[in-house]
């Protein structure tokens, strides 16, 4: 996708305004009013095409863990993702989703939190468990299969009591994808592709998405349609050639009107308000015509709304 230079939006807006130069705190007040401008174009809709991001394969994170302190080893404290099942006696397998040598799962026996452990899959897509250092047992006197119906751990040491929650939480940050910044819709299977995929309804908290109804216990990955965070630029240096030769990539679509609307700002604080009314006029011009495009290239049925009837939700 096109983009322009961050110097070449600067000088813009310097010559919008009829001036060689702007004063250095002058240039200092641009540059915030162009991120100002740049954060409001980029909400202005959920589906610009260089910021959205169609069914991605995500972790789904099964669990949290949380109560371990100094006297155990607190990298306990984190959410984790399902693995698959256990070689032996076939109950899960769950990894740190941040320290990924905590492993919890079950020997035959009871469960357990381990340490600097690890799990192995093998052929049949089962994980055979390398144990490490204990710092949590199930102390229940009947044994449970599901980890969060257990009702007290014994800590390695000292008197920490465990708290397991069972999620179904994507988060926003993943380790080797973008954080997401908004979710649109999550999928179980890939969807936009070949054959219609089920469609999850969640629920967003500042931990992530939280979806509801997963299809399969099993299930230890969805397909998530979201939007990318926002990054203001950032220019290195404070003097005014720093910003006029800045090569810091602006998005080609946002280009005219990042620089009418600041040029707008720039005169509202020189109490120029009429010019500045028309300058914003002409930068809600600019807006809308990128709005358009996107209209009229993307099909919001598919990618961006759901059609439903009292029978049916389509979810292609």
């Amino acid at each position: 996708m096109q983009t322009r230079t961050y110097g070449d939006l600067f000088k813009l807006i310097q010559s919008l305004a009829g001036v060689g130069s702007f004063a250095p705190s002058e240039a200092d007040d641009v540059a915030n009013l162009i991120n100002r401008r740049f954060l409001q174009a980029f909400n202005e809709s959920p589906i610009w095409p260089r910021y959205f991001v169609p069914s991605e394969k995500r972790d789904i994170l099964s669990l949290t863990l949380s109560g371990a302190t100094s006297s155990t080893d607190n990298t306990v404290n984190q959410n984790y993702k399902l693995l698959g099942a256990n070689t032996t006696g076939g109950l899960n397998v769950y990894q740190g989703a941040t320290t990924t040598t905590v492993i919890v799962y079950n020997t035959g026996t009871a469960w357990r939190v381990d340490t600097a452990a690890s799990a192995t899959e093998q052929a049949d897509g089962t994980f055979t468990v390398s144990a490490g250092t204990q710092q949590f047992i199930e102390a229940d006197t009947i044994k449970q299969d599901n980890i969060t119906d257990v009702s007290t751990f014994t800590p390695r040491a000292g008197t920490d009591s465990l708290l397991v929650e069972g999620k179904n939480l994507i988060p926003y940050a993943q380790t080797g994808k973008a954080t997401v910044g908004s979710f649109n819709r999550i999928f179980r299977k890939q969807a936009f592709l070949n054959n219609s995929a089920h469609e999850y309804e969640f629920f967003v908290d500042f931990t992530g998405a939280n979806i509801l109804n997963v299809v399969s216990t099993t299930d230890n990955a969805a397909f998530v349609s979201y939007k990318k965070e926002f990054t203001p630029f950032t220019v290195t240096g404070t003097a005014v050639a720093d910003f006029t030769g800045s090569t810091v990539e602006v998005p080609a679509e946002f280009f005219a009107y990042i620089a009418h609307s600041t040029y707008a700002d720039f005169l509202r604080m020189d109490g120029q308000t009429d010019k500045a009314f028309a300058e914003e006029n002409a930068a809600s011009v600019a807006l809308a015509l990128e709005l358009e495009k996107v209209d009229i290239i993307s099909n919001n049925n598919t990618v961006n709304k759901r059609f439903s009837t009292y029978v049916n939700r389509q979810s292609r």
